[in-house]
């Protein structure tokens, strides 16, 4: 599929996307969930954060609410415009950019985390992506990623992603995600976060 394909079925999702309860997290309580998720895997420093793949934007909206300064890149304009009206209270803090997360060309040359939900999987070349992601960490840094692999037969398993970050050279930690406040009610399939350290230069 190319990429003006894929931009199209984005665009035709983004009025209707946020209703999926693990999408807009219009649920209280669901948002907290992902909100402390999204806590524990970065720590409680304000951090400069990319997000690849960010959609309409819900989880820049959880990480500027925790404190951090975000940039979403998203190849969809219309998941983007949902996105904007959806952070614009939170002013300069969030930027979203229309981009190809496998080939991101951010603003800022480095940044202190690369965040990254249920996108990975979609990519073309994965393997690719997380090769780019990390030169945005070239200072050091973490990359989180939510991934899983849905009954549906789509997706990427735990211990695929894990070879794929050792290959790279890095020591990944994985913490599966099976509270059903997170997904809208049970799951019967892998989802999971994966975090892994960037060690800084010297």
């Amino acid at each position: 599929m190319s990429a003006d394909d894929v931009r199209r079925v984005w665009d035709a999702e983004a009025p209707t996307y946020d209703q999926a309860p693990d999408h807009g997290l219009l649920d209280p309580v669901a948002r907290a969930a992902w909100a402390d998720v999204l806590a524990t895997a970065l720590g409680p420093a304000s951090l400069r954060v990319v997000e690849m793949g960010c959609g309409t934007a819900t989880v820049a909206d959880l990480l500027a609410d925790l404190g951090h300064r975000v940039d979403g890149i998203d190849l969809s304009p219309a998941m983007l415009d949902v996105g904007r009206a959806k952070v614009a209270r939170h002013g300069d803090a969030v930027r979203l950019l229309e981009g190809d997360g496998q080939d991101p060309r951010p603003p800022d040359p480095t940044y202190d985390a690369v965040v990254c939900r249920h996108v990975l999987w979609a990519l073309p070349d994965p393997t690719l992506a997380v090769e780019r992601w990390l030169r945005l960490l070239a200072g050091g840094g973490r990359l989180v990623l939510v991934e899983g692999s849905w009954h549906t037969g789509a997706g990427l398993r735990a211990a695929e992603v894990v070879a794929l970050l050792s290959d790279a050279g890095l020591d990944p930690v994985v913490v599966p995600l099976t509270d059903p406040v997170l997904w809208g009610g049970e799951i019967v399939d892998e989802r999971y976060l994966v975090t892994a350290e960037v060690a800084r230069p010297g």
